[in-house]
């Protein structure tokens, strides 16, 4: 299967995905959910959902424990919106690149504060 095939599954369950969740999920421990992005194998039968979520540790993950419980329901959702000979079976993982991009970002800063200050190296144009 092309891959730009592919990523145009990926990008239509997303949508649905992000719909199913908004609309239809009635977990209460579900809080404030993005589906930042979606991976779909090259056969079309497994699809991982990355998820942002917001809140605390402990909302995250109990966010992402409701998530994981509801993909069957998703999966049976997905089903019903787009035509697929196979309904690929979908696993929600947390999307760590904001974590990730903010770590990188204190490793820039500290090596930056790390290095002495730069002095000005004298012009050529200076006439005493």
């Amino acid at each position: 299967m092309s891959k730009v095939r592919t990523q145009r599954v990926a990008d239509q369950i997303r949508q649905t995905l992000a719909e199913i969740v908004m609309r239809e999920l009635r977990d209460p421990d579900i809080g404030f959910v993005t589906i930042t992005g979606v991976e779909v194998s090259s056969d079309l039968r497994y699809a991982k959902a990355f998820v942002s979520t917001m809140g605390s540790p402990s909302e995250k993950s109990a966010t992402l424990a409701a998530l994981r419980k509801a993909a069957p329901f998703a999966r049976r959702a997905l089903g019903d919106r787009i035509r697929l000979r196979h309904v690929p079976e979908i696993r929600f993982l947390e999307d760590l690149t904001e974590s990730r991009a903010g770590r990188i970002e204190e490793l820039i800063h500290e090596i930056q504060d790390d290095r002495p200050p730069e002095t000005p190296e004298p012009d050529g144009d200076d006439k005493p």
